[in-house]
């Protein structure tokens, strides 16, 4: 043992410095374990809202985007259209949308906040094929009517309201994401009508 006097002000110092230098070390290390947990920009952004102008739709088009890897269908309905829906009751499997598939502002005889505007998932409720759309201008018809949705993979017909035709393999009408517009000529696509 040493007679040496104990500088006791160095020996303070020293724990100090090495306190605050061993305390960086553990926040350089926490800090990405931590910002590891957050989910990933490519998670974040497949459940992200989907913003989507249809100032430019022309009626009778329809545009596809994506959201959470689903292609979702706007389609802008004529006049003629919409007065077609009311008269095809008899011929759908759910006419008035009772299986919860649309949000609640959703569940009318258009199936949308703005009957000029249909949105749905683009996919049929059968095995998940993606339907074709039929517009009046092509001629051709589903069920007799002369716009609406066919899916070539096994028949599943779909009026333009995304209400499926009875007597087809599709169980379900077609999916209506939730969304809100932001205005007349954007429409948000994976929030809610009426949320903040």
């Amino acid at each position: 043992m040493s007679n040496a006097p104990v500088d006791t002000g160095r020996r303070r110092f020293l724990t100090a410095a090495t306190a605050v230098i061993g305390g960086a070390g553990a926040v350089a290390v926490a800090v990405p374990f931590i910002k590891s947990w957050n989910p990933s920009a490519k998670a974040k952004a497949a459940g992200a809202p989907v913003e989507v102008n249809i100032s430019k739709i022309e009626p009778g088009q329809l545009i596809r985007v994506e959201w959470r890897g689903k292609p979702v269908w706007v389609v802008r309905r004529t006049q003629e259209v919409l007065s077609v829906l009311p008269t095809l009751d008899d011929l759908l499997r759910d006419p008035n949308s009772d299986e919860p598939q649309q949000p609640e502002y959703a569940k009318n005889p258009t199936r949308a906040i703005k009957p000029e505007y249909f949105i749905a998932v683009g996919l049929c409720t059968h095995l998940g094929c993606s339907p074709t759309y039929l517009p009046d201008s092509f001629g051709e018809q589903v069920e007799g009517v002369a716009s609406g949705f066919f899916c070539p993979c096994h028949g599943s017909k779909f009026d333009m309201a995304g209400r499926v035709f009875q007597g087809v393999p599709a169980p379900l009408n077609l999916v209506i994401p939730p969304h809100q517009y932001q205005d007349d000529s954007t429409v948000i696509i994976g929030v809610s009508e009426g949320a903040a």
